[in-house]
């Protein structure tokens, strides 16, 4: 937690509140990949946007649930929704989640 306070305390006096990092990860079996962006706010929520390399996109909305965990759902362009859980060191990250019954793995930072 220090490491995480610290680093949004450093992005905050940098340029606001807010901390983007990229993201890259692939839906299991190899049937796609996507890449976007997360940004993690001062008080524990944020976004992550992803595009796939079909074109879908889907944006997110997270809150951390503990110092390092957090959880949030996804709302793609084409209709289908997910949840999505990450654990994260405050600059790098993994995740897991589904968009309809589809699994996929991302990573961040």
């Amino acid at each position: 937690m220090k490491h995480f306070a610290l680093v949004i305390l450093m992005s905050a006096a940098v340029g606001g509140c807010s901390l983007t990092l990229p993201v890259q990860g692939q839906m299991n079996g190899g049937e796609g990949s996507f890449t976007g962006s997360a940004t993690g706010y001062g008080d524990g929520s944020g976004t992550l946007t992803i595009v796939s390399n079909t074109g879908i996109q889907c944006d997110g909305v997270f809150v951390y649930v503990t110092r390092r965990t957090g959880r949030g759902t996804f709302y793609c362009s084409n209709g289908l929704s997910g949840p999505f859980e990450f654990v994260s060191t405050g600059t790098r990250g993994t995740g897991t989640g589904t968009l309809g019954r589809r699994p996929f793995t991302f990573t961040f930072g």
